[in-house]
C-alpha cells in the first residue's frame, strides 16, 4: 500500500493535467458544434482506460524500486542494489551509489587518520620512555652530566615537534602562508636550530646554497621539511666526521634544493616506501629510534605546497634528498611591482 500511495502522490499532478486536458478537448468539440453525447462518453471512457492501463504498467515497472526505497535499511550495502528499470530511478540509484562510494572514502580516510594517530602516539610514548629513564639515571649521579641530559632533552623536544606536526597535517590549509623566501636563509636557520644535534653526533653541515635564490613556499613548513632531512642525515651517519651537504641550483623546471649525507644509505627495496607512514625499513630497525614519520611528513607537506620530493640512495654511500620548487613566471624575473622607482 505504501508503494501505491507513493506512486499516486508522484503522479497526482499528471492525473490532474490529464483530466483538465480531456475536459478542454471535449469543450472545444462541444463549442465547435459536435455535440454527440455518446461519442463524448465513449472518449472519456477510452481516456480513463488507456490512462489507467498506462499507469498500471508504469506502477508494475517501478514497484520493485518503490519497495526498495520504502523498506527500512538494515545494512548500508542495501544502497548498492539495482532494481530500477526506467531512466529516472536508474539515475537516482546511480547517484546513491556514488554518494555511498564518497561516504566510504571519507570514512576510510578518517579511519586511517585515526589509526595512524593512535599508532604514532603509542610508538612515541614508548620511545620517550628511553630518554626519560636516562635522565632519571643521570640525575641520580653525584655529578650531573648536563650535556648528556641536554642531549636526551633534545630527543624529547624533537619527538614533541613530530607529534605537533602530525597533528597539524589535518588542518594544513589553516596554517598555510605562501610567500617569497630566501632559500639560503632557510637552510642557515635550519642548521642553526640543529647545531647541538650536529655537535653531539660530530656530523658537520656544509652549506653551499648561494644567496639570492628566491622560492615561493611556506617558510615555516619549509624549515620543518629541512629539519626532517637534517635529523635523518645525522641519525644515519654513524661515522664521526661525516658531512651533510646542502646545495641548490636553478634548472629548467625550477630551483632544486639538495641535501646529501654520507650515511649508511637506503636499501633499494626500501627506497620506494620510505615516505609511507610508519615505514622504518632496515635502517630504522637497526637504530631502534625511528618512528617512520619524518619523510612521510616531508612528503605530505611537499605535496600540499606543490613541491616535488625526490630521494636517491645507495647503501654505504649515503642518501640524497631533493626538493624542486616549481618556478612561476613571477619568480624567475622581477615583476614591475617589485622594481624600484
Amino acid at each position: 500500500m505504501k508503494s501505491l500511495r507513493l506512486f499516486i502522490a508522484e503522479h497526482s499532478a499528471y492525473l490532474v493535467f490529464h483530466a483538465l486536458l480531456t475536459v478542454f478537448i471535449l469543450s472545444l468539440y462541444w463549442l465547435d458544434g459536435f455535440r454527440n453525447v455518446d461519442t463524448a462518453v465513449y472518449s472519456v471512457v477510452m481516456v480513463v482506460l488507456l490512462t489507467g492501463a498506462f499507469l498500471a504498467a508504469r506502477f508494475i515497472n517501478r514497484r520493485t524500486f518503490y519497495a526498495s526505497i520504502l523498506r527500512k535499511p538494515d545494512k548500508l550495502d542495501r544502497l548498492l542494489t539495482r532494481t530500477a528499470k526506467s531512466p529516472e530511478p536508474r539515475e537516482v540509484e546511480r547517484f546513491a551509489h556514488e554518494a555511498y562510494a564518497l561516504y566510504e572514502r571519507e570514512v576510510q580516510a578518517l579511519y586511517e587518520e585515526k589509526s595512524r594517530h593512535e599508532t604514532f602516539m603509542n610508538q612515541w610514548v614508548h620511545q620517550m620512555k628511553t630518554p626519560l629513564s636516562v635522565i632519571s639515571l643521570l640525575l641520580q649521579e653525584e655529578e650531573i652530566d648536563r650535556e648528556a641530559i641536554g642531549s636526551e632533552a633534545d630527543k624529547i623536544r624533537r619527538g614533541l615537534e613530530t607529534v605537533l606536526l602530525t597533528a597539524r597535517l589535518g588542518t594544513f590549509e589553516r596554517d598555510l602562508h605562501v610567500s617569497r623566501a630566501d632559500l639560503a636563509m632557510l637552510v642557515r636557520e635550519a642548521i642553526s636550530d640543529h647545531k647541538k644535534l650536529f655537535i653531539s653526533n660530530r656530523v658537520y653541515p656544509v652549506s653551499e646554497v648561494g644567496d639570492g635564490l628566491q622560492v615561493m613556499t611556506d617558510p615555516k613548513w619549509m624549515k620543518t621539511i629541512i629539519a626532517q632531512f637534517i635529523t635523518n642525515a645525522v641519525k644515519y651517519s654513524p661515522d664521526p666526521g661525516s658531512h651533510v651537504y646542502f646545495t641548490a641550483d636553478r634548472t629548467d623546471e625550477g630551483i632544486r634544493l639538495i641535501v646529501r649525507d654520507e650515511g649508511v644509505g637506503i636499501p633499494a627495496s626500501d627506497l620506494n616506501r620510505v615516505t609511507k607512514a610508519f615505514f622504518t625499513g632496515e635502517n630504522g630497525r637497526l637504530t631502534g629510534e625511528s618512528t617512520g614519520m619524518g619523510l612521510f611528513i616531508a612528503k605530505e607537506v611537499c605535496d600540499q605546497l606543490g613541491h616535488r620530493l625526490e630521494i636517491a640512495s645507495r647503501p654505504g654511500e649515503g642518501t640524497t634528498v631533493s626538493v624542486l620548487f616549481a618556478e612561476g613566471p613571477e619568480e624567475g624575473n622581477e615583476s614591475v611591482a617589485d622594481r624600484p622607482d
